[in-house]
This record gives structure tokens, C-alpha cells and sequence, in this order.
């Protein structure tokens, strides 16, 4: 796919993936219009050339086989939900005729890149109908709440000691009430509810419902809600649909990194390796083996250097907008030399561009999620994404050419068979 209708795509993709669950059902739409089919996990498999299963309508695994017979899985994994604010239980209160809502961070939140920024909501909803609950996935769209800032007559140390409490700085405004009965009200008629409808417990987000815009002298600039970690997202989706692979695909899009993965659908649960020993059975596969000769790109953003503090870089792996993906290797990432050598010498083959990104010593990067999956499945694994701004601000800041090179590496990768004999490697 080319750049221009690439990142038009993509603006639409982020637009509509406005948490992990609407993610989720975008992801779903887009695999049953290409005729993958839908497995659950509670229930018996048949063989299929391509198919999906989700856990907890958070994450998905999606697989694509091979027309020959394969005894390897290439590996994207990504993760799908974004810093933001989620909904206590009971959270409604009134203050000054304000209607407000006790919100929780979700994720390590720039605290101030919320401030006087339209927010709408989505997530998940239980709803009772004739003694059954039934799940509902959610997404306002339209700006229902807004956090305002303090005005600088009023606090004068705003602009040098902007210490944001979560707990009172951070409280959404929804509209004027002097009645917190009334969120009740506004949430029934929001869902539709019927009289023979209960709205039990939920799931549901704040989120920051700006469309994404492109700017600069060639439009090589996008600002936008989200970019970390849907634009790996997308990059591994449209790769994986486009491919025609000679190992086994595998596209991965899990839930709750941005909280530490430790959840049944996390990246640290046993969620890849349980469907990757359901494919061994499917195809009579050795497990062990099968992931001895496999192969995993684990795909989320890293940091550009800053106009403003380029001191927060590093003096030489640095990360530039517009110079391509990055591959990134820390202390605590999966990268290594043969993984990245091999990714290396792929992308050179096929004209794509990448930039190798490390941190500062004396700056902590969080856990990848190849490194968490790998405490359940041991493979050759790297770690890449793309470098951006603002990072977990509730709007992000990235290059468009970074993005797609990004799209162009994963689709290459799923194109290619890398086979590993006796410390001899080959790509073909």
C-alpha cells in the first residue's frame, strides 16, 4: 500500500479504536470481511487456512497458514489499549453545580496533556435483559467531558511548578447538575436502555476524541490521540492481511500493557502460548520444536529526540522523525545482534528504512511485550516501533514516513522464511 492512502487508513483506524474493546471490534470487522474465521477458546477447532480467536474482548490472535507445510510461527505482537482515565464504581458526585465523575489513571498519564481537552467515552458495559447479562461494547464519539485547567490568575506558580494531583487536579466535568442521580439518567439515555434493561458494573474510558491531523511542508507530521501503540497496531495488521506468508503468521494485539500485562489477556498471561500449542495440535506440529525455529517482532513506540531537551536523548543512538522505524535495544528489551542483523539486512534488501534507538543510561524504559511473552514461549525475538512526541499525552506526535516503513518492515518480515540451522542463518 502507498504512504498517502497508508496514512489515510491509519487516521481512520486510530479514529475508531478509541480504547482496547473498540479496537477490538474494528480488528474483528476487518478479519470477517476477509473471510478469517472466528474460533473460541471454550470450544473444539477445526483446521482453517486463516482464523481469530479473542480473550476477554481485549486482545486477538490472528493466524495465517502457509500454502506449504510449515514447522515455524513468525511472530507480531502489539499492544492495542492507551493511557487514559477510567471510571470508578459509583463515581458521580456534585460540586458548585458541576456534575463530575471520580476517574482513576489508566496507565502512566502526562497529567497536564489532559487538561481542557475534549473527552468522550467508550468501553465495556454490563446489561441485565431477562435474567441474562450481556455485554455490551460502547463509544460515545461526541465530548461529554473535559478536564479544565486552573486559570493563571489563579494559581501563579502554573507556569513554573505544575505539580497536577490525580486525585483532585485530574476530576472530569461532565455537565451542570446540582444532582448526581442524574449521570444515571444521562448514561440510560446514552445507551439506549429500556425500561426491562439493568446497567450493571463497566469498563469505561475517557478518552481524547480530536481527529488526527497532518501538518507541515509535505504533510510529513501527525498529531493525534493515540499513536502509541495504534499505529504498530495497524502496521501489523495491514502487513499480516497483505501477506502470503511461508511460516506461519501470526498477528498479536494485546491488552493491558500500558498496567503491566498481569492479566489473563495480558501479554504476560498464557494467551500466545495456549493458541500456538492449539495450531501445533491442529497441524500435528512439535510444539518445542516448532518454537525453536520461530520467530517474534514485538512492536511498540520509542521516544524521538526533543526539539526543546535534546539532553533527554542519547548522545549517540538518538531517535529522529522521518529517518524510519526504530529498532530499539536496552537493557531491558529482547533485541539482539543475530535478531537484528538478520531484520537489518531484510530491510536493506527491500529499500526500507530504520534507525537504531537506545535510551540514556540514567533514563528507565518500561518492559517490552516480547519480553513478557517470552516468560511463556522461548523465541528469537526483537523489539522495534516507531519514535514519536509527547508520549501517553492524551494527543502524540509522530512522522508519517516512520509510520509506513514501519508497515513495509512488518510485511516484509511475514513475507519472508527465516530458517536457523546450527547458528547459521538465512532469509528467503
Amino acid at each position: 500500500m502507498e504512504k498517502k492512502e497508508y496514512i489515510n487508513n491509519l487516521k481512520q483506524f486510530i479514529g475508531v479504536s478509541s480504547c482496547s474493546y473498540t479496537c477490538i471490534e474494528t480488528i474483528k470487522k476487518i478479519l470477517t470481511e476477509k473471510h478469517f474465521t472466528e474460533f473460541l477458546e471454550n470450544e473444539e477447532w477445526t483446521e482453517q487456512n486463516q482464523f481469530f480467536v479473542t480473550r476477554a474482548s481485549g486482545s486477538i490472535i490472528a493466524i495465517k497458514m502457509p500454502k506449504q507445510k510449515s514447522e515455524a510461527f513468525q511472530i507480531i505482537t502489539t499492544h492495542l489499549d492507551t493511557p487514559s482515565l477510567l471510571l470508578k464504581p459509583n463515581g458521580a458526585f456534585c460540586k458548585e453545580n458541576y456534575l463530575q465523575y471520580n476517574v482513576m489513571p489508566y496507565g502512566g498519564l502526562l497529567n497536564y496533556g489532559w487538561l481542557d481537552e475534549p473527552l468522550s467515552l467508550a468501553g465495556r458495559v454490563l446489561i441485565k435483559k431477562k435474567n441474562t447479562w450481556l455485554e455490551q461494547i460502547i463509544d460515545l464519539k461526541k465530548t461529554v467531558a473535559t478536564i479544565p485547567s486552573v486559570a493563571i490568575h489563579q494559581n501563579d506558580k502554573a507556569n513554573s511548578n505544575l505539580d497536577l494531583n490525580m486525585q483532585t487536579d485530574l476530576q472530569p466535568l461532565f455537565f451542570l447538575s446540582d444532582k448526581k442521580e442524574s449521570w444515571q439518567t444521562f448514561l440510560t439515555k446514552e445507551l439506549n436502555l429500556t425500561k426491562d434493561e439493568t446497567l450493571g458494573d463497566f469498563d469505561l474510558f475517557l478518552y481524547n476524541n480530536r481527529e488526527p491531523v497532518l501538518f507541515g511542508k509535505n504533510e510529513e507530521l501527525l498529531l493525534s490521540p493515540r499513536i502509541d501503540n495504534i499505529t504498530s497496531v495497524y502496521a501489523a495488521l495491514q502487513s499480516f492481511l497483505e501477506c502470503t506468508p511461508k511460516n506461519i503468521a501470526v498477528f498479536c494485539a494485546f491488552n493491558n500493557e500500558e498496567i503491566g500485562s498481569l492479566t489473563k489477556e495480558g501479554a504476560d498471561s498464557n494467551f500466545l502460548l495456549d493458541i500456538l500449542k492449539r495450531i501445533a495440535v491442529l497441524k500435528d506440529l512439535d510444539i518445542t520444536t516448532t518454537l525453536a525455529n520461530s520467530w517474534i517482532i514485538s512492536s511498540d513506540n520509542t521516544h524521538a529526540i526533543h526539539p526543546n531537551h535534546p539532553e533527554y536523548a542519547d548522545i549517540t543512538s538518538k531517535g529522529h522523525l522521518n529517518e524510519g522505524f526504530a529498532i530499539v535495544k536496552e537493557i531491558n528489551s529482547t533485541t539482539d545482534a543475530v535478531f537484528s542483523s538478520i531484520l537489518k539486512d531484510l530491510c536493506q534488501k527491500n529499500k526500507i528504512l530504520y534507525q537504531d534507538i537506545t535510551a540514556k543510561n540514567d533514563l528507565v524504559g518500561g518492559s517490552t511485550l516480547s519480553g513478557l511473552s517470552l516468560r511463556h514461549v522461548s523465541v528469537n525475538s526483537i523489539d522495534v516501533g516507531i519514535p514519536e512526541l509527547a508520549m501517553h499525552s492524551s494527543v502524540e506526535l509522530c512522522s508519517t514516513k516512520d509510520c509506513h516503513e514501519l508497515y513495509k518492515m512488518m510485511k516484509a518480515f511475514y513475507n519472508a522464511k527465516i530458517t536457523n540451522k546450527n547458528k547459521s542463518y538465512k532469509v528467503s
